[in-house]
């Protein structure tokens, strides 16, 4: 289960959607995906792609998420950043990349 997940260096991170549908919409069996897209005040397409997992939570979303399920818009932000994250690290290559020597 998704609940209560910490949020700090996960292995591989749940995408937000995930998370939402998990947590929010498994869990409550009564409130649908076109309820929850309506209280955010955004297209039921919308909010699928999200849950779906094939948008990313802009901070307008996150704040709309914020005032509609709860948590911070912060929170919601870092869960997205913090999946694109660890997506990114599988196949970035660094290797061209040097750090910057300075002396204070």
């Amino acid at each position: 289960s998704l609940r209560g997940l910490p949020l700090m260096n996960m292995h591989n991170p749940p995408h937000p959607g995930e998370f939402i549908k998990e947590v929010y919409l498994d869990a409550l069996e009564n409130v649908s995906a076109r309820a929850v897209a309506e209280k955010l005040h955004v297209a039921p397409s919308t909010f699928n792609r999200l849950i779906q997992g094939r948008s990313n939570i802009s901070p307008e979303m996150a704040l709309r998420l914020s005032k509609t399920l709860g948590r911070s818009p912060e929170s919601w932000l870092l869960m997205q950043d913090q999946y694109n994250l660890y997506h990114v690290k599988q196949n970035f290559n660094l290797d061209e990349v040097k750090s910057l020597q300075t002396v204070f």
